[in-house]
């Protein structure tokens, strides 16, 4: 367990509070098995990673292509003023326990592994991680685009049926499915708690 890594994806009330920006209410619902997961990573000696999608007007190569050609100027601006930095709506929801010894990680680009907008791939290197869970919204955006890419940087990856949220069951189940023919081990929670578990008292005995 201590080659692994919970990653916690833009689990921010920006995406989960009532009436939030872009306000996933799934998100709600998966909230105690995200934070069991959590638990019993950090007693087993894993890591616990949250990741921040952020706006930053100032980094080095901005995504002009999202904010210019993919969404309205009201829309962009409504994305930028909810997560940028320090915002109300880009903070981590208080339903989670993020504890001392826990990451808190800015991304922004759906994925965490685009080289030059999030530090997490450097991080998890440098603390010997190979292993990665994922959980958080949006299921079938930041969380299954941080997946694909960690399976293609050379992690192992678990996808977690009931820690992840999106807006529709389709939608969910469409990427479980993409998810479990080519690019993770995909489970509920409760399947890995018990591996998390049996690991930790194999090393016992």
């Amino acid at each position: 367990m201590r080659h692994v890594a919970h990653v916690v994806v833009d689990l921010q009330v920006g995406f989960c509070a009532e009436g939030a920006p872009v306000e996933v209410p799934y998100t709600r619902e998966i909230f105690p098995a995200v934070n069991a997961v959590s638990t019993a990573v950090r007693a087993a000696g894993g890591i616990n990673v949250f990741l921040r999608y952020t706006y930053d007007a100032e980094e080095a190569n901005p995504w002009t292509v999202w904010f210019e050609n993919y969404t309205s100027k009201s829309e962009a601006a409504r994305l930028a003023a909810a997560f940028s930095r320090n915002a109300d709506n880009w903070q981590i929801v208080p339903e989670l326990e993020v504890l001392p010894g826990d990451l808190t990680i800015d991304k922004t680009r759906f994925s965490a592994f685009i080289p030059g907008t999030c530090t997490m791939d450097a991080e998890l290197k440098a603390r010997g991680i190979d292993t990665l869970i994922i959980t958080g919204t949006l299921t079938n955006c930041c969380c299954e685009s941080t997946a694909r890419d960690a399976l293609q940087m050379g992690y192992n990856v678990i996808f977690l049926t009931d820690a992840n949220a999106t807006l529709s069951d389709e939608e969910h189940n469409a990427t479980l499915l993409s998810m479990a023919a080519i690019f993770a081990d995909v489970m509920d929670s409760h399947a890995l708690l018990r591996l998390i578990d049996r690991s930790t008292t194999f090393k016992a005995a």
